[in-house]
């Protein structure tokens, strides 16, 4: 088996999402996401990184992994580059998964849970109280909103004046007088506030028991993230913001941590928000997979959350899933009374809906070329011309084993 192309489409109706098709010899495709600013991750895809894999196995994820971000770790660990990576690495796990017959989650070690919790992101600021009553009739007991996000603009985060901050905490309060402890409450601050204010909001919010707090302030700094979670009872959440295990690292080994929240098509894929929550349950620390964007999303990290012991709970839009979600995935999620399902279809669980490609405001882009890129035989090295014969021989055998352990494998039973 070997990729024959890749595929990207975009629609102007929901113009930050992306997705990716990665087709194969035998016919299976691989679908991947991701989401915002989808022109750029659109460049990064097919002038990047698509001539890397055309032509290869793609059942060698992790050498595909290595070399798109070698080929893009000088720009750092985010940008387009990264969700570029992200989505087609998802792709991949699909294609493995259906050539393979079974859900992806059952290459990443099986099951340890046959289905997760949902929480519902997203609440008026005026009838909050009201949505909680609606989530909780249809088994959801989390719900998360940012109504602290907005009274930062006045001061760009740094003061709130108490009876700004009491009125800004009235959705919660509705909330509890609604439901009582019949629902959790996660409070999301965008990263607005100087850690001065993100203590005061913290602590102000500590009787009505929220989940979590979840970027009061931007996350540029572990200790003074630690020293927020030193003021407050109430578990502190690294976020999306964060992209790939060396962002996340330092933040779970100071302790400032308490909740961990990957955006899995943001941070590099399944592979690497499998590493992330493998990283997380060392430090005996929860993940809880980012959501507030496409179906896909959801799918890849249900494949996490069903196979990471540490896996906490699932963040989904409910408005998106009862919404636009089913005009562009088949099937849609398996989301009962509460519960994500573990998806039983092989690779990530669903698939793109041919009309997706037939609409009139899709664009299409496609690349079937595939390229070596210089710098991925070892920066710099143009052959054995000052090494010893035995180190350029070694250098040679290296490259040769990339190069063959990227190719698609002769005499594969397809």
């Amino acid at each position: 088996m070997h990729i024959t192309h890749i595929e990207s489409i975009r629609v102007g109706e929901y113009p930050d999402i992306i997705w990716v098709q990665v087709y194969t010899d035998t016919g299976i495709v691989g679908l991947g996401e991701t989401w915002y600013a989808a022109t750029t991750v659109e460049a990064a895809i097919h002038d990047h990184f698509a001539p890397l894999l055309v032509g290869k196995d793609p059942f060698a994820i992790e050498r595909h992994w290595s070399n798109m971000f070698r080929l893009s770790d000088h720009a750092g660990y985010g940008g387009a580059e990264m969700r570029a990576i992200s989505a087609l690495d998802i792709a991949l796990w699909d294609i493995k998964g259906k050539a393979t017959g079974v859900p992806v989650y059952e290459l990443l070690g099986g099951k340890v849970r046959d289905k997760i919790r949902v929480y519902a992101t997203g609440a008026p600021y005026v009838g909050a109280g009201e949505l909680a009553k609606e989530l909780v009739a249809v088994g959801i007991v989390a719900m998360k909103m940012g109504p602290t996000i907005v009274v930062a603009t006045p001061t760009e985060g740094q003061y709130l004046a108490p009876k700004e901050l009491d009125r800004a905490l009235q959705p919660f309060r509705d909330v509890r007088q609604a439901v009582g402890d019949d629902i959790d409450i996660a409070n999301d601050g965008h990263g607005k506030w100087s850690l001065p204010v993100a203590i005061q909001i913290a602590q102000a919010m500590e009787d009505l028991e929220p989940m979590w707090q979840e970027d009061l302030m931007p996350l540029l700094n572990p200790d003074a993230l630690l020293q927020l979670q030193q003021s407050t009872r109430t578990p502190v959440c690294i976020s999306e913001r964060l992209l790939s295990r060396w962002q996340l690292r330092p933040y779970i080994e100071n302790g400032s941590a308490r909740v961990v929240m990957p955006d899995l098509i943001w941070t590099g894929g399944i592979s690497e928000t499998h590493k992330i929550a493998v990283m997380a349950s060392a430090h005996q620390l929860p993940v809880a997979p980012h959501d507030a964007t496409g179906p896909v999303n959801i799918f890849a990290c249900a494949q996490i959350c069903m196979s990471a012991p540490n896996a906490m709970i699932m963040e989904h839009v409910r408005p998106f899933f009862l919404g636009w979600y089913g005009d562009f995935v088949e099937p849609n999620l398996p989301i009962v009374h509460g519960w994500l399902h573990a998806p039983e279809e092989p690779g990530i669980g669903t698939r793109l809906k041919a009309a997706v490609r037939q609409r009139q405001d899709a664009t299409l882009r496609t690349t079937d070329e595939m390229a070596e890129k210089p710098g991925l035989n070892d920066e710099g090295w143009q052959g054995g011309e000052g090494f010893s014969p035995q180190m350029a021989a070694e250098m040679q055998d290296i490259w040769r084993f990339r190069k063959r352990s990227a190719a698609a494998p002769e005499g594969k039973v397809e």
